[in-house]
């Protein structure tokens, strides 16, 4: 003879209950702290966000030195800009100029 109390009952539902509200705190729990949550995507559209700024500024700096090396090239050779880098890299300079050393920072 199976004697089922209303205490057992009460106790079999209530388990079901507990184990069904841990189960979805835990998937709760790991939407919002988890590796794929929410504070992970946070995490992820700052460093995209980061990292674009890094290739913006990249792609500047690359247009920058784009452009400074077309003015060297032989078919459009800037003379003042030769001149330029000459005086500055060689330490060339004309008769008459003054010239005014800088000691090294």
């Amino acid at each position: 003879m199976v004697a089922r109390t209303r205490l057992g009952r009460f106790l079999q539902g209530l388990a079901l209950h507990i184990f069904a509200a841990l189960i979805i705190g835990y998937f709760a729990f790991q939407g919002y702290h988890g590796d794929y949550g929410l504070l992970a995507q946070r995490a992820y559209e700052q460093e995209i966000l980061d990292l674009t700024l890094d290739r913006d500024t990249l792609r500047a700096e690359r247009a920058y030195w784009e452009h400074r090396v077309s003015l060297l090239r032989a078919d459009k050779l800037d003379p003042d800009l030769l001149e330029e880098l000459a005086r500055r890299d060689l330490g060339f300079a004309k008769p008459n100029d003054l010239v005014l050393l800088q000691p090294p920072r």
